[in-house]
Formats: C-alpha cells, structure tokens, sequence
C-alpha cells in the first residue's frame, strides 16, 4: 500500500526537532531512539509498518499544545495515537512525522452523578472508565470488544462502537463535550456537561474525524444508571443466512434487545476451543440480550424466543446465572484473539441495513470460495456492523495482496446494499483508497475543505483517509506554503 514519501529535508533535521520537543517535554516523554521508536511504528494493522521521526508522550493538555506549535512551525507531520489498537491503520506513522501518544493523559478530573456526566483525559482506557463509575452504580456505554486495551482517544476519533451500540448507541451518542487542541496549538472546548451545545454541531464533526482536525486531550463521558438486570440467550442454526433472517425479524418486531451478536462456524469452534464458553457445533450463532427488571426481561426474551423458534434452532439456550451470562459473552469477545492464534486475519468493518443480512453472507461466502481464503463473520448484527476476518499468510508470497482484493470487494458489496465502508474502525489507510466507491467527487471535495479549515497545512494525519492522488495538491501545496 503506498505511502507518502516523506521530505527528505524534514528527516535531515531530525535532531533539530528532537532537540526543540526535549524542550517543552521532560527528557524521558521524548523517543528518538531508532530501536525504542520501532514499538509504535505500526498499530494492530500490523502488516504495514514504518518508524517514526521520533515518538512523544505528553502528560497534559499543555503539553500537547506545546509539541504541536513545534510541529506546526517546522513542518513536521504529527501521528496521534491513543493506544495503538486501529484496526484501519489510523495510527500508522511515516518516516518524518511523530507520533503524539496520550498514553500518560489517563486521568479522571471530575465525576458529576447528578448530572450523569464523567470528565476524563483521554488516554483512559474505555473499560477503566467504567470501573470509575461501577462501584456506585453507573457505567459507561460504549465497549469495543478491545475495551481492556483501547483509549477514549481512539473511539473519538474512529467513533467506536462494540456489542451494545444496538441499545445505547456508538461513542458520538455518548460524548458530551471534547478539549481540542489544534494544529497551530490553539486550545478550545467544544461542547461540555450539558445535553446539547448551540451553534453548529462541532463535536459530531470531530467524533469521527480520525485525528485529522486536531488532538482531543479531555472529554466529557455520558454515563448511566446500571439496569435491574440483564440476561443473554445463545441461539444456534444450521445456517448463516437463517439467523442473518431470524436478527431481521427481531428487529421488524419492535423489539430493542441491548445486544445482538452474530458469530459462523469457524468463528464459533475457534473461540470455543480457545474460551471453552460451552458453544454448540453448528453454523451460525447469535447471543441476544435484554436487560431491565425480571419482569421486563422475561417479556421481552418471550418475544424474542417466540421468533427464534419459527426459524427452527438446533440449540435455545437462556442464561440462568451470572456466571453462564460471563461465560457466554466470554467467547464472544475472545473471538478476534482466539482466530488470531490460527492465521494472521484482516478484520473488516462495512455496515449494511439489517434487512440485507442474509444476501450479503451469502455473497461473502461466495467471494470467499473466488478468492481461495476463509473468511470469519463476527459481528453487531442488531446494527448490521458487519466484522468479516480474512484469514491470510503474512509469509506467502501474494496472500496480502489476495486478502485486501477481497477486503475491497466485501466493502463494496456492502456499499452496492446501501451500507457505507466503516462502522466503528475508521477509514485511515485501509479504506483509504475505495473512499471514491462511497463518495462522489463533489463529496470528497467538501469534506476535504473541513481538514482545510482546521488544518490548513494538512500535518495532522495527513496519509489517513483521502486516496493520495486526490490529496496530494493540499498536502505538497500547504506544506509549502507552511
């Protein structure tokens, strides 16, 4: 995949650079080391890498202010990077940027219960968040199946999802308010502890914008009461397209489960030989999940089993502990870990209407077979997030290029249906060049004035998004002109 060449002349001038970020930034928050750089020269996109300029790690909102005023006078590109878990490449280096991370921004600056908000810095892991909130009965909605892992940062700037986006919606539905630092290192506040700012909806266009309209160092969380309760149900059938049908019907009914996932075969035998969740052995399986009090929850389940039961399950089976509940979702998100111990994967991201669940994992099945790959379907089908995984080899000479070919049909499939490229993962440089397979010239055109406006010299994330034939005249022109 090409990359941009990076400036010979910003490259040359490494230690001046360096030398000017270990002013602003206590020594050991600045990595220049060639060997020490090579831990961020890639993000869980791992078959492309490259070493930064140098890699900086700052502690506060000033501090990122700091390193971007350098950044901007000199020229210099500059990476975000929360923790390193994109999927898409958004955190992707080139050979004369550098990478700001928010690793050390961890902090919790204020928790109003009343007001159901949380205020944090942003490189707070998502699953943290919640474990600041649980013990007095809140918690925090979003959870990316890498929720152990990902910081807030990222699924601000991917708009992250995860299991129980059906009910409670993906990160734009529960941010708040965001501290932006921009490219020239100005500070502004967009949003805040209140349901919704006047003027122009800013914090739904940086909610998504993939680090390319400036660094978000603190945001302002919606959290939530705890339900009563909450009980899954595992459904199997002898057929994908089957249950893809079964998932239409649940939602035609009027039903709004908290969660509906979808799992295949091979997805279902490698997560139950790596998490023994007790699977069965069949072709597709859902979990279903509703929550409120017992009354509420056994209503609903009713429905719900009432509708699965026309559609001739091999296996019903409804949570009756804690424990069983814990167990069932276990594999579910060990899915991308445990297929990872068999092959290297490609794990995609498409979205689709609900309705066309069926004809697409048929289609996916039928490409799969073209191109001579397996491929694993794990996903948000109550939303219709689609998470095909390509299983490739990274040491066969051709499969990468045979496992993106099929990534970009599977993407287009799902475009062709009325869906769009990416649900939670981002563009950065995996969808990068089918960008023209979603929009048309005039929508790529305004867009790209947005990154215009708010980084006029086009240093933030400059490689990620737009196909680099259409992006070039901006990014050789303002630099230039920077």
């Amino acid at each position: 995949m090409e990359m941009p060449v990076p400036d010979p002349t910003v490259v040359a001038k490494k230690s001046q650079i360096v030398s000017l970020l270990k002013k602003v930034l206590p020594a050991d928050a600045v990595i220049a080391d060639e060997a020490e750089t090579r831990a961020y020269e890639c993000d869980a996109l791992t078959a492309y890498r490259c070493p930064p300029l140098a890699v900086v790690l700052p502690a506060s909102t000033e501090e990122v202010a700091e390193v971007l005023k350098i950044c901007h006078r000199e020229g210099v590109p500059v990476v975000p990077r929360g923790s390193g878990t994109s999927l898409a490449g958004g955190a992707l280096p080139t050979a004369d940027s550098v990478i700001l991370g928010v690793a050390r921004m961890n902090d919790v600056l204020e928790t109003d219960y009343d007001n159901r908000f949380i205020r944090v810095q942003t490189g707070r892991t998502n699953l943290s968040v919640t474990g600041a909130v649980e013990e007095d009965g809140f918690f925090y909605a979003p959870d990316p199946s890498s929720q152990l892992a990902c910081a807030i940062a990222g699924n601000i700037a991917m708009n992250s999802g995860g299991a129980h986006c059906l009910k409670y919606g993906v990160t734009t539905n529960n941010l708040m308010g965001v501290k932006l630092v921009l490219m020239d290192g100005t500070i502004t506040e967009i949003g805040g502890a209140h349901l919704d700012a006047p003027g122009y909806d800013l914090l739904g266009l940086i909610c998504g914008s993939e680090g390319q309209l400036g660094v978000v160092t603190e945001a302002t969380l919606r959290i939530l009461p705890k339900p009563e309760g909450a009980r899954p149900v595992l459904m199997g059938f002898d057929d994908s397209e089957v249950a893809g049908a079964c998932v239409a019907d649940i939602i035609k009914a009027g039903v709004l489960p908290v969660a509906i996932e979808f799992m295949d075969k091979l997805c279902i035998q490698t997560s139950e030989n790596f998490a023994q969740a007790g699977y069965p052995d069949c072709e597709a399986l859902l979990i279903v999940e509703v929550e409120g009090s017992e009354a509420e929850i056994d209503e609903q389940l009713g429905v719900i089993l009432q509708i699965a039961r026309k559609h001739d399950p091999v296996e019903l089976r409804e949570s009756t502990s804690p424990e069983e509940s814990a167990k069932i979702w276990l594999g579910r998100k060990s899915a991308f870990g445990a297929i990872g111990q068999i092959a290297d994967y490609m794990c995609l991201d498409g979205t689709i209407p609900v309705s066309s669940l069926p004809h697409v994992l048929r289609r996916i099945g039928e490409l799969s077979t073209e191109y001579g790959l397996q491929v694993g379907n794990v996903f948000h089908a109550g939303d219709g997030n689609m998470h095909p995984l390509i299983l490739f080899d990274a040491n066969k000479p051709g499969d990468l290029e045979k496992c993106e070919a099929l990534g970009a049909d599977i993407l287009r499939l799902c475009v062709e249906v009325g869906g769009c490229l990416t649900g939670e993962h981002g563009v950065g440089i995996e969808k990068r060049d089918l960008m023209h397979d979603q929009f048309d010239p005039v929508d790529m055109e305004l867009q790209m004035r947005v990154k215009d406006v708010f980084d006029p010299a086009w240093l933030l994330n400059p490689a990620k998004v737009f196909p680099l034939a259409t992006t070039a005249p901006r990014r050789d022109g303002n630099a230039r002109a920077a």
